[in-house]
């Protein structure tokens, strides 16, 4: 796959690629923004996560309708059903506004989540270079709960230059434009993926309204 540079896994369901056979999605060209990069990072070429993912694939699912999901095997957030077309809402909390069975549920999930290998994501553990641009894989199994770790770092780590040297002046998930829908994404992915571990489609992250907070 690496080598292909096409990653459209099946949809088990219905056993097609992106779940086209079920009109949910199909294998396509990666498209790209082709606005210039920001004076923050000089350089070109040299890092992994510009125009993501286009280093490691140029062709992926992309979904129709309220699918979604690295195979469309997934309904977009706010959506529910067996043809993702009932709208769905829930209601995150306050932390200080929790019961204390709600807060013991939410440490629970957590604790779940940390004994819970992926069943769907695995982290690269090398550059696409290292990994000899694709003939040597590097990847290994994470928990649920450190792959959103690993997420957050892999977005957000120095990067690595030509000659062993690092860049440590911008990181892409929180000194750019990307900051604020990045996180905002970050969260529902991290939600949805405690959801399925602990079975519980009800499950929501609490919030901290730090507006009044002391020290």
């Amino acid at each position: 796959v690496l080598l292909r540079k096409e990653c459209c896994p099946i949809w088990p369901t219905d056993n097609s690629s992106c779940g086209e056979a079920s009109g949910r999605g199909t294998c396509q060209d990666v498209v790209i923004s082709n606005a210039p990069v920001g004076t923050q990072f000089p350089f070109s070429g040299i890092d992994d996560r510009e125009n993501w993912p286009f280093v490691f694939y140029n062709r992926t699912c992309q979904c129709q309708g309220n699918f979604t999901g690295y195979n469309c095997g997934e309904c977009k957030f706010g959506y529910t059903g067996p043809n993702c077309d009932i709208r769905r809402n829930l209601i995150r909390k306050e932390i200080f506004k929790m019961t204390t069975a709600e807060k013991d549920k939410f440490i629970a999930y957590l604790n779940l989540a940390k004994r819970t290998i992926s069943p769907d994501y695995v982290i690269s553990t090398g550059t696409y270079e290292q990994m000899g641009n694709g003939s040597i894989p590097m990847f290994a199994d994470i928990n649920v709960y450190d792959l959103f770790v690993w997420m957050h770092y892999y977005a957000s780590r120095d990067a690595f230059l030509e000659d062993g040297g690092v860049w440590e002046n911008i990181d892409f998930a929180h000194e750019a434009p990307g900051f604020l829908p990045w996180h905002r994404l970050f969260l529902l992915v991290w939600e949805r993926e405690i959801q399925k571990v602990a079975g519980d489609e009800n499950f929501t992250i609490p919030y901290w309204d730090w507006r009044d907070a002391q020290q």
